[in-house]
Formats: C-alpha cells, structure tokens, sequence
C-alpha cells in the first residue's frame, strides 16, 4: 500500500506542476499546443522513471562529495537517448520543442525527486514515485496546454471544437496567456484540494 502512495503522491497530493510549481519554464514555454505538452510530460517522465532507478539501483556506490555531479550524469544519459530518439521518430515535435528538450537535464523536477527520495530508497519506490511524478507533470502540462489552445485556436490535439466563424483569443497562445492560465490552473487545483481535502 505504500509503494502505491509513492505513486498516487506525484498525480494529485504533490503534482510537481500544479502544487509544487517546479518546472514553470518548460510548463510556460512549450504548451501553446496539447501535443507539446504530451510530448514534453512523455520525455520528462521517460527521463524522471530511469534517472530514479538508476539512482536507486547505485545509490550506495555514489560518494556524497560528488552525488549532485553523479546525478546530472545520468540525468544527461537519458535525455540524450530522448533527444535522439525524438529526433528521428517525431522530427516535427522535435523541432517545436526544440531546446526545452535537452534542458531537461537542469528541469528540477527531476533533479529534485533524484535526491529527496531516489537517492533514499529502494529501486521499485524510486520507480513508482518517478512515474507518479511524471505522469503528474505530464497531465498537468497536457491540460495547461489544451485550454490554452482551445482558448486560442478553438482545438485541441488540432482537432477544431469551434467553428471556423467563432471569436478564439490570440492572447492564449501567447506568453501572457501562458501566465494567466497557468495562475487560475493553480487557483483552482488548491480551491479543490482544500475542498476535497486531497
């Protein structure tokens, strides 16, 4: 049951988005569209469960003087395989993405989750809080995305949900859009956990 909460943690309770507000650049920067917003939460998380692991699995052999360095390391080796991957399977996402991708080495999400609890735990809890995280990250950044994109395209995953006649507000897909929703997103997830008591 516990190893559940590890995972459920990151989806509501601690939503690295929504409640911890980490990683704000790319959450601002690359959701002018729903389909970036799954693309960055599927590399982000790809990266957030193996870094865990890896972490996890290796906690014991790292020395604490060069823990950060260690973590950065395999941080990078994943968002490599990330890079290239979405490189040769998903050019165009690719593109649109563009330096959002390797940054993720840098994105404290995971940063943070590799020494507040990977470095700390056994492999199958650091799996599980790695995927509860990036599952988080990656349905909050994919909601945050997809109003903005209703709200100034009329679509979502570029399917029209509007007439071609109806009024879209440009501002949405705009940086300033980007801080507006994002703000009210924040405003409602804590009005619901407090109602909830989530």
């Amino acid at each position: 049951m516990s190893n559940l909460k590890h995972f459920t943690n990151g989806l509501i309770k601690e939503n690295p988005t929504f409640v911890l507000v980490l990683g704000a650049c790319p959450t601002l920067a690359v959701t002018t569209a729903s389909i970036n917003g799954l693309g960055m939460g599927a590399a982000t998380t790809f990266v957030l469960v193996f870094s865990n692991v890896l972490i996890a699995l290796f906690k014991n052999f790292i020395p604490d003087k060069v823990r950060i360095a260690a973590f950065i390391v395999v941080i990078a080796t994943f968002v490599t395989i990330v890079d290239l991957v979405m490189k040769a399977f998903t050019p165009d996402l690719y593109k649109t993405l563009g330096i959002f991708i390797p940054l993720i080495v840098v994105n404290c999400i995971i940063l943070g989750r590799a020494e507040a609890f990977a470095q700390k735990n056994k492999v199958l809890p650091a799996l599980l809080d790695g995927l509860g995280m990036g599952l988080g990250f990656t349905l909050a950044i994919t909601l945050l995305a997809s109003v903005r994109e209703l709200l100034g395209n009329g679509s979502v995953f570029d399917i029209k949900l509007v007439s071609e006649n109806a009024k879209t507000m440009l501002l949405f897909i705009l940086p300033p859009g980007a801080f507006i929703t994002y703000g009210y997103m924040i405003a409602i997830v804590n009005r619901l956990k407090a109602k909830y008591n989530l």
